[in-house]
């Protein structure tokens, strides 16, 4: 598992730290299933399709994807969901790699603390083999797909943020996914 060292995770942090400003106007506050967290305006927030998805956004397909991507905040009720390692091991499982490497080697891993939060981000790409869905068969994998995710730990979490699409929109995502993260906070 990749992880940023010392250097990189405070070089990132003054980046955000002085990207958020301006991303701040251009962004909406929203509250859902007790987080607050910031939003870009640019996604489009589109209803939620299953009680546990407690909110959802299209991210609009960059210039050459052939679909748009999501961002979906899941939350399964206080205490549920499963550990970090097993949504970390879930999420490698549904990636393979071109070069045949283990999803877990090359995907980047990241653990900070925003307002009290602990938040454990993973950043990874390659064919995307979707899990069972309840409304039909498997979806065929998808090649060329990336995943941005997170997992929110707080006294009335966990809360999961799951980004997914076409590897151009996504990396299109990333500062708006990463700015969101920046933002997260618990809220009665």
């Amino acid at each position: 598992m990749a992880r940023r060292r010392p250097i990189e995770r405070h070089a990132a942090a003054l980046v955000l730290l002085f990207a958020l400003p301006g991303l701040a106007a251009d962004t909406i506050r929203g509250e859902a299933a007790g987080l607050r967290f910031s939003v870009p305006r640019a996604w489009d927030r589109v209803p939620a399709p299953s009680d546990v998805s407690a909110a959802q956004w299209k991210l609009r397909r960059a210039p050459g994807d052939s679909e748009d991507g999501e961002l979906v905040l899941f939350f399964y009720g206080k205490g549920k969901g499963g550990s970090v390692q097993e949504n970390l091991e879930r999420w490698y499982g549904q990636f393979s790699r071109p070069d045949g490497r283990p999803s877990r080697e090359v995907a980047v891993v990241t653990t900070r603390t925003v307002n009290g939060l602990e938040v454990t981000a993973v950043d990874l790409a390659g064919t995307y083999k979707a899990g069972p869905t309840t409304s039909g068969p498997l979806p065929p994998p998808k090649r060329g797909y990336r995943l941005l995710a997170a997992i929110v730990e707080g006294e009335d979490g966990p809360w999961f943020f799951r980004a997914i699409g076409p590897e151009r929109t996504i990396a299109t995502a990333k500062p708006g996914f990463d700015a969101t993260l920046a933002s997260v906070a618990p809220y009665r």
